[in-house]
């Protein structure tokens, strides 16, 4: 037996039910005049009729108006309210685009003195910036504020940023620009002993790392029985190792690559096949699809014309 076709739609939120009612009231409400209308001019008495309507749709824009007073999620009430639709409108409007970063991981993002920032992050956005026709002002920010930070001071977050499902609960990224990982790094002549997780996962291994970003969170994860140490620089903490005050540091396969490159006597533990996979994306403000698609598609264009390649090379080769 041949069992006819069915399908459904998929679950939506119940927000999006509320929006649904509140149209369905406005049209309940124009079905009610046009009724009234037309019993005045036949001379009929639609009085009964139309109490009947308008009884139906006070009900139904109470239940709309008690939904999405409680289910509608308040960052669409208050776009609509405010007459904004994206942060990509506030950014034109202003001329600015805020971009907050550390500035204290190379080769993505590093202070200078004055105020001034460079690195692979810096460039693509101004870059962003100049696709927009709008100036970029970088805010200072730090690895354990990043979030707290990013959702009161600026547009985008950005310098070395890697995706995380914790870090997703609470704003958004673009499409990841570079594939990354953890790998260790130590000095040249130990790079035989801390191979895997399990050669560096022992009391007698001093463990460098610095606070509060994705370092930090692999290191308590994977690394519980080593000695470890929190570095609050982490512009200087590769000296620990090279003057042996730490024996090694797990970080991004691609800050090690650049630090042997800065420091020949520093050796990447198999930056190949790092020890977990990462990505690198920019932190975007969660739930603004029409700035993330903007950004993604910038990105998409650099890509295609050789500006991102260029850019990564001249800090990474």
């Amino acid at each position: 037996m041949i069992r006819p076709f069915s399908w459904r739609l998929p679950a939506l939120p119940h927000w999006v039910g509320a929006l649904c009612i509140m149209a369905m009231a406005s049209t309940g409400v124009a079905r009610a005049g046009a009724v009234q209308a037309e019993g005045a001019q036949a001379g009929l008495s639609s009085a009964s009729a139309t109490q009947d309507d308008a009884a139906g749709v006070a009900g139904a824009s109470q239940a709309a108006v008690q939904a999405s007073s409680t289910e509608v999620p308040q960052a669409v009430l208050g776009r609509a309210a405010a007459g904004v639709t994206s942060r990509l409108d506030a950014v034109l409007e202003s001329g600015v685009l805020r971009a907050c970063t550390t500035g204290d991981y190379a080769p993505y993002s590093l202070s200078r003195p004055g105020g001034t920032y460079e690195g692979i992050d810096i460039e693509l956005m101004q870059s962003l910036a100049r696709s927009l026709g709008v100036k970029v002002q970088f805010t200072k920010t730090s690895w354990p504020t990043l979030l707290a930070d990013f959702g009161s001071r600026c547009d985008i977050a950005v310098g070395g940023v890697s995706t995380s499902l914790e870090r997703q609960k609470h704003a958004a990224f673009s499409e990841p620009y570079l594939v990354d990982g953890k790998a260790p790094i130590t000095r040249c002549d130990a790079v035989g002993r801390y191979q895997t997780i399990e050669d560096i996962d022992r009391p007698s291994v001093r463990v460098i790392v610095n606070p509060g970003g994705t370092n930090e969170k692999f290191a308590r994860q994977y690394l519980s029985h080593a000695a470890l140490t929190v570095f609050p620089d982490n512009v200087t903490i590769f000296r620990q190792i090279a003057e042996g005050k730490a024996d090694v540091m797990v970080t991004d396969a691609s800050e090690t690559l650049l630090q042997h490159k800065l420091n020949p006597a520093l050796c990447p533990v198999n930056p190949d096949k790092p020890l977990q996979y990462g990505e690198k994306a920019f932190m975007l403000p969660r739930g603004d699809v029409v700035f993330q698609q903007y950004v993604d598609q910038w990105l998409h264009l650099a890509r295609s014309s050789g500006e991102f390649q260029k850019i990564v090379d001249s800090w990474l080769k």
